[in-house]
């Protein structure tokens, strides 16, 4: 059992009136998890923590911050096994997730600490004699992050490395699914060396989630907010901002779409579709959801497509013996049984996998996917892939904008000018050519349009979500006012 307090101050704290609540393993279904149950005071005190340590926080200089985000990087590593052994009681996930979110956080760590000394301004031309005038970025104050289970650790680093590197105080809101888990990401921080109060961790439960947020949101010290969630909650999450004039990031849910033209090398697609639609069961915001292609290749790609898929199983993830893990929970299972029920009977043909009977799902490829059915336009966020048959390129590309989703996408073809020019006209954030829709890399620009959000984590373009651009003039000489 993981004993998971709040952190504030760089200490932990339990919530007030000793309440907490607790995590479950999805698959045996016993509590894992207890976590302190963070009350509207709790969450106060949080923000205000950070308001505090503000200040001397955002006038260190840049080397020095520098050098402790590197120095959380390297901890964060040693707590490889950790993080493996915490997903999978957690989340159902599979060893291997654990590792591999520990080792792309690590790097996302070393990312913002060289972006320390790139928070860079500009000399803009006055129109007045002797004025000096300056674009001058600087930290906001304190950034409220929130992060999803999915991808706990990269997700959670994500949203707290580049407020840091800016100089800013962060409120980090831990996932109600994964707290022991999102604990490493604040642990190797102060174990770093981050000052009091620089970064506080706030758990709750479930059922206080939207007092909780609220009413962080509403702290007048809170200047900028960073949300990594379902496209549900992010509207709310808006609205919220909108209302105390607060700039957030939404990086939202997501329909993948990966377009297969008649010349695509048919073993790199279905390497690429196969592994962009099960990787960690499916429950990435970039998971490839719609393969869309084209007659000409159609029925080969489908034929090896599905020999693969079979292959891919599903087990207990401490046992180490198949490629996925869980879904997350029975919401989620019952979720995508709807959506293969839904689809088989308007006349989809079912290739692998199938319902499932406990959150141990294979595998699922269907084919012969129409608008008409729920799967197409709603996100299944498991590991269910569905083939829809284009009539041509141009009707490719009209299936992939006909979702409400634009965050990840990819096109698979051997004449690179045209599928360039066809990644051009895709309505996506991202959009990768020959290779997968799930990609991530520390310094690439990361976010969607549409109904996947907007902003943009990842290096430079990250500088420009948690920073304020100020004007700021030095008059040189004497100046002449008309009166």
């Amino acid at each position: 059992m993981y004993e998971v307090p709040m952190l504030l101050n760089n200490a932990p704290k339990h919530a007030q009136n000793q309440r907490t609540y607790q995590c479950h393993n999805p698959i045996s279904g016993e509590a894992v998890t207890t976590a302190a149950a963070a009350s509207i005071a709790d969450a106060r005190a949080a923000a205000d923590a950070a308001a505090k340590a503000f200040p001397s926080w955002s006038e260190m200089t840049p080397v020095d911050r520098r050098d402790i985000l590197l120095k959380a990087s390297e901890i964060l590593l040693s707590k490889t096994d950790l993080a493996a052994e915490r997903v999978c009681q957690e989340m159902g996930a599979t060893p291997m997730w654990g590792e591999f979110n520990v080792h792309l956080a690590s790097s996302m760590l070393r990312e913002a600490a060289a972006m320390t000394t790139q928070i860079n301004g500009e000399i803009i031309p006055s129109s007045i004699n002797g004025m000096m005038s300056m674009g001058i970025r600087q930290p906001v104050g304190v950034v409220l992050s929130i992060a999803p289970w999915n991808a706990p650790i990269i997700l959670g680093v994500r949203s707290i490395a580049m407020p840091l590197a800016c100089g800013n105080a962060v409120v980090f809101k831990a996932s109600e699914i994964c707290p022991a888990t999102h604990q490493l990401i604040v642990d190797a921080l102060i174990e770093a060396g981050v000052p009091e109060g620089v970064v506080n961790m706030v758990t709750n439960a479930p059922e206080d989630a939207p007092a909780i947020v609220k009413t962080l949101i509403e702290h007048p010290a809170v200047r900028r907010v960073n949300f990594t969630g379902s496209t549900r909650v992010g509207r709310i999450i808006a609205n919220l901002c909108a209302e105390n004039l607060k700039p957030v990031l939404l990086e939202l849910g997501g329909k993948a779409p990966m377009v297969v033209l008649d010349d695509a090398d048919v073993t790199e697609a279905v390497n690429a579709a196969a592994f962009g639609a099960y990787m960690n069961q499916g429950q990435i915001c970039m998971s490839t959801e719609r393969l869309i292609v084209t007659p000409g290749i159609a029925d080969e790609l489908v034929e090896q497509l599905a020999a693969k898929v079979r292959t891919i199983r599903s087990a207990d993830p401490s046992l180490g013996s198949e490629i996925l893990g869980s879904v997350v929970n029975q919401a989620a299972l019952d979720r995508l049984n709807r959506l293969i029920a839904d689809a088989e009977r308007k006349g989809a043909t079912l290739l692998a996998g199938g319902q499932a009977d406990s959150v141990l799902m294979d595998a699922t490829l269907i084919d012969g996917v129409t608008s008409s059915m729920q799967v197409y336009s709603e996100e299944s966020f498991g590991p269910l892939l569905s083939i829809i048959r284009a009539q041509d390129e141009e009707d490719a590309i009209r299936i992939a904008n006909d979702s409400s989703y634009g965050l990840s996408s990819a096109v698979f073809s051997k004449d690179v000018n045209k599928a360039m020019a066809i990644a051009s006209r895709i309505e996506s954030g991202i959009c990768h050519i020959n290779s997968s829709t799930v990609q991530d890399e520390a310094q690439m620009p990361f976010g969607g349009v549409k109904d996947s959000g907007y902003g943009r984590f990842g290096s430079k373009a990250a500088i420009q979500e948690f920073t304020e651009l100020r004007w700021v003039t030095n008059q040189t000489g004497a100046r002449h006012y008309p009166f």
